[in-house]
């Protein structure tokens, strides 16, 4: 006999996450790269390690090639187990038909017989698309500590920025009395994190009675959680004080990519105690040579740097020649910048070519406007493309300028 596990995770990785354009038109989100050596699913899997959480069931949806493919068997985070360790769970055929996820409780519910088979106290439910580093067994004492039927990490946001989020309001002991899903008008600072922490038996209960409702959105955050607090179960709000940055839109990812860098970053990924662990190829050590000029600026393993790199990240395998800048941006792996070309306040995606003096976004453009060449695209010597242009195919390169 296996035994059961005290705690499962179930990660939402299905999104389309369209709000990122052309870097994730054959993506799924959370496989998108970040910080020049890693992928956004990196940081929930590191987390569940890191916490001790070791069964983790990964729903897949949109574009699950390269996702699938890059989370194979586990391995890289101590997650490759006869007994749990990580599992892919797409959409699939029953007896009485196949569906697509419809939302991320209907997901969830799909999923049932998975988390039955571990027969755990608890579950976790993760977002595979935020960038943070959490000690989920911390939450799990609180949710047990408190005799919580839910509890959900929270946030506080500036009052401006509330109206992105599911906004708590919680009582003096952390006892959720409101939630609102996105409010015009919010009256609490204390956003929903994404992160659930569910006793089973209450979860399984509400995840059927939401499947059998034809009206519902199937959706945690607008029938889940209103429907428990409506029936007077006890939510709990967790609070979480460190980096969170949900990272869904093309502004937001520019931003936590710059956030590694300098000498004390904001997002330090050099600690120890909480490593990320990413599935890595082999790649040769980076070459800086004589000519190049880099300043504040992360240079992943495989690259060559000729030319000028300020205030960038950069993915394995970049080359940057002689004559060229890169400042102020985020080039993802295998991306060549030719000699004199130009790249400012911008994100270049994987295997793009940009020729010769060729020049992509505007110095000083901001986080407003960051321009994105999508992958595999040969941008033509001496083109021109302007501050917040988003190029997703080499077709877009003919409405866009010279």
């Amino acid at each position: 006999m296996f035994r059961n596990k005290e705690c499962v995770a179930m990660l939402l990785a299905g999104g389309q996450g369209s709000r990122l354009y052309a870097l994730t038109e054959k993506n799924a989100k959370p496989a998108v790269p970040f910080g020049g050596k890693y992928r956004i699913i990196d940081f929930p899997l590191s987390n569940c390690v890191n916490s001790g959480i070791d069964t983790v069931g990964v729903l897949t949806q949109y574009q699950p090639l390269m996702l699938n493919e890059y989370i194979g068997n586990g391995l890289p985070w101590d997650l490759d187990r006869a007994w749990g360790g990580v599992k892919i769970l797409p959409p699939y055929q029953a007896k009485d038909g196949a569906d697509w996820y419809k939302g991320t409780a209907n997901a969830i519910y799909q999923n049932l017989q998975f988390i039955a088979r571990y027969n755990p106290e608890y579950v976790i439910v993760l977002s595979g698309d935020h960038i943070y580093k959490m000690d989920y067994d911390k939450m799990l004492d609180y949710h047990k500590k408190t005799g919580a039927d839910c509890t959900i990490a929270v946030i506080d946001v500036p009052i401006e920025e509330a109206s992105r989020f599911g906004i708590m309001s919680a009582d003096d002991e952390g006892r959720i009395f409101k939630f609102s899903e996105k409010p015009k008008n919010p009256d609490s600072t204390k956003a929903s994190m994404g992160i659930y922490i569910f006793s089973t038996d209450v979860m399984f209960k509400y995840l059927t009675a939401d499947a059998q409702d034809p009206e519902s959105s199937n959706d945690f955050g607008k029938n889940i959680i209103p429907m428990m607090l409506a029936a007077g179960e006890k939510l709990m709000a967790y609070p979480f004080v460190g980096y969170w940055k949900d990272v869904g839109t093309i502004a937001s990812l520019w931003e936590a990519n710059m956030d590694l860098l300098g000498e004390k970053p904001v997002l330090d990924l050099n600690d120890e105690e909480w490593r990320i662990y990413a599935r890595h190829e082999a790649h040769a050590p980076q070459y800086v040579s004589a000519t190049a000029k880099v300043s504040n600026s992360t240079i992943t393993e495989g690259c060559e740097i000729y030319g000028t790199v300020i205030n960038s990240v950069l993915g394995a395998g970049v080359v940057v020649e002689e004559g060229a800048v890169v400042a102020d941006s985020v080039i993802l792996e295998n991306v060549t910048v030719k000699a004199g070309a130009q790249i400012r306040y911008a994100i270049i995606d994987s295997g793009t070519v940009v020729g010769s003096e060729a020049k992509i976004g505007e110095d000083g453009a901001g986080v407003g406007a960051i321009a994105v060449v999508g992958a595999d695209i040969a941008v033509p010597d001496g083109k021109i493309i302007k501050a917040g242009a988003m190029i997703s195919r080499a077709s877009d390169l003919n409405e866009e300028g010279n």
